[in-house]
């Protein structure tokens, strides 16, 4: 089990990881995926704990709940208590954004995760989280 520097939101059922420094845009884009129908799991610092070879994310206890809205203030969110973690979204700026990359992953805690870029701010930020995330959900492969 680690805490990692990251916003976790839950994607109809898929857990995001959207990682980035201080006022890089996690919280912001994660609100524009709640705002469309996302689930927050944690906002700021995420507890990932490896069960089997799935990663969970959970909140810490202290911030479980609240959202930071830049401008406005920490507000209570409904939240999901845990989520399945299928796919990290590392923030950079846009002029960091290959336009066709290859396939990436990355590891955490010995789990291999599926990792693309994002530029947060970018109007298209959400829907492109949202197509990511349906691109990486595990495949149901029985018939």
């Amino acid at each position: 089990m680690s805490t990692i520097h990251a916003t976790c939101v839950d994607i109809d059922g898929l857990g995001v990881l959207l990682r980035g420094p201080s006022g890089s845009g996690k919280s912001d884009l994660a609100l524009r995926l709640i705002d469309s129908g996302a689930q927050l799991v944690a906002d700021d610092y995420t507890v990932v704990t490896l069960r089997g070879d799935r990663l969970i994310a959970t909140a810490p206890q202290s911030i479980k709940g609240m959202l930071e809205v830049r401008g406005v203030g920490i507000l209570p969110m409904p939240v999901k208590p845990r989520a399945v973690i299928a796919m990290v979204v590392d923030l950079i700026t846009e002029g960091e954004i290959e336009r066709l990359p290859d396939p990436d992953a990355t590891i955490i805690d010995g789990a291999t995760v599926p990792r693309i870029q994002v530029a947060p701010f970018e109007v298209s930020a959400a829907a492109k989280v949202r197509l990511a995330a349906r691109k990486y959900a595990p495949q149901d492969t029985e018939t």
